[in-house]
């Protein structure tokens, strides 16, 4: 696929800028400046980027949802995010704003701390729902904590996501990225800088949640939607690794294995 067939973004072996208009909320001033200042040359000695896919609005209030396999991810789409002209807030692991200096930029920058699965969990969801009403978009990862899956596609779901984007009435836009497991392997601690790493990200359209808006937010239908939005995911991996999805999605209670850190329903 080129540059000219993607739908959008163009693909590009060089480490380029894609062609995006940078949103008015990325023009003003912020603590944003001042991280993407530290960050971004940093990791672009480590990694550059091929985009594929749509854009990502401008403007207004929507979740994005990507597949995660690596502790260095959320680094990765932070920076996509940014370079394609937004500015990325998370839900993020509430261990990490104890952290000195860290745990202060991650508040300044209005990053959303997710307790473990319990009833603080469900904070989480409310100062994400507050975040999308002031036209802002949020990274959340449905599976909630790195997959399981031994070939690293998407595991099965937590439906945080889907109940933001229902209950707010916003779009969900499904993302993908393939190549931070040179960077950092799943369960590594250590980054690799050399050589430099190709991160591939493919932005979906929004996932078509018309038949479950409007509707009581019942487990069976935010299973069900939580569902299309894992495949959409699992689709697009799919495209940039050039390979097809497994049929069945990778189900931890199913295997006998735990999750923690996870954002539950």
């Amino acid at each position: 696929m080129g540059a000219d067939d993607n739908g959008g973004v163009p693909l590009d072996d060089s480490p380029s800028k894609p062609r995006v208009k940078i949103s008015p909320e990325k023009r003003r001033p912020s603590i944003f400046w001042f991280l993407a200042g530290v960050v971004v040359p940093l990791w672009n000695v480590i990694a550059k980027y091929r985009f594929r896919g749509a854009h990502l609005p401008q403007t207004g209030a929507f979740v994005l949802a990507p597949n995660h396999y690596s502790e260095i991810d959320p680094i990765a789409m932070g920076v996509a995010v940014w370079k394609l002209g937004r500015l990325p807030r998370f839900l993020a692991k509430a261990s990490l704003f104890k952290l000195p200096v860290v745990g202060w930029l991650l508040h300044k920058s209005g990053q959303i701390p997710v307790e473990r699965a319990g009833s603080k969990s469900h904070h989480a969801l409310r100062a994400a729902e507050e975040m999308v009403e002031k036209g802002r978009m949020v990274v959340v990862y449905p599976e909630g904590s790195l997959t399981r899956d031994p070939d690293l596609w998407p595991m099965r779901g937590k439906t945080g996501a889907v109940r933001i984007a229902l209950e707010r009435d916003i779009p969900l836009i499904p993302a993908a990225h393939w190549g931070t497991q040179a960077v950092m392997p799943r369960y590594g601690k250590k980054i690799s800088v050399f050589p430099r790493k190709t991160i591939d990200v493919m932005i979906g359209e929004p996932v078509d949640l018309s038949k479950y808006r409007g509707k009581p937010l019942e487990p069976a239908l935010l299973a069900e939607a939580t569902n299309d939005v894992m495949g959409a995911i699992a689709e697009l991996v799919g495209h940039l690794r050039g390979e097809t999805p497994p049929a069945e999605r990778w189900d931890p209670t199913r295997h006998g294995q735990t999750e923690t850190g996870r954002l539950e329903d």
